[in-house]
């Protein structure tokens, strides 16, 4: 079945060609768009999509208050900061709030529709950019790998190579409860938010 996108852009030029370089890749369906924070959240509820592309810089409502009520009000969407805005600040609150990955638009339409395939596997994407904010700021707060025991370093290392859940839970012979588990105590041990820091950590500090 096709990945089912709503497109959020204040401009419509952007968000209406967004919608139609995605439209003609292949398993892409794009169900909605909107132009604020406030509507996204609205045509959200109303289509149930499997994936948000949001900007960041809305009026009503930014990208980035929206994403916060859409991890509660819709949590089995993925949403996908796309925007030219790369400030560390933007990035660091965008994760926060929940956003599954942070691009820039000046990426080609073939990658952005596999980083849409992709966050709707469970896969979080970050620009090179916004991964280097995002070790920058976890770097303020290091912890040590030291504190993972053998068997959570592994798991770390996969999540980093953005194995999902049952893609670790398969090749370790773990159930996807399990891998759960160890995800949920790494994130706790090392003072961690989500996926997408562990997997930074990871990277930063040369595990994978």
């Amino acid at each position: 079945m096709s990945v089912r996108v709503l497109v959020v852009d204040d401009q419509r030029l952007v968000r209406e060609g967004i919608a139609s370089l995605l439209d003609i890749q292949a398993g892409i369906s794009v169900v909605g768009m909107a132009a604020t924070g406030r509507e996204a959240i609205e045509r959200a509820l109303a289509l149930g999509p499997d994936v948000v592309l949001m900007d960041v810089r809305m009026p009503e409502m930014d990208g980035v208050d929206a994403v916060a009520v859409l991890r509660r009000r819709v949590p089995g969407c993925r949403v996908v900061m796309l925007t030219t805005f790369d400030d560390e600040e933007y990035v660091v609150q965008a994760l926060r709030a929940g956003a599954a990955g942070y691009l820039l638009k000046d990426l080609p339409a073939a990658e952005l529709a596999e980083s849409v395939r992709l966050a709707h596997a469970g896969v979080t994407q970050l620009d090179r950019t916004a991964a280097r904010h995002v070790a920058a700021a976890l770097s303020a707060h290091p912890a040590p790998a030291e504190a993972l025991t053998g068997r959570e370093t592994e798991v770390l290392r996969m999540v980093a190579t953005g194995a999902t859940n049952r893609e670790i839970a398969t090749r370790l012979f773990l159930s996807e409860g399990t891998v759960k588990n160890h995800i949920s105590r790494i994130l706790a041990r090392l003072g961690l938010r989500d996926r997408t820091q562990a997997a930074v950590y990871a990277r930063d500090r040369g595990l994978i």
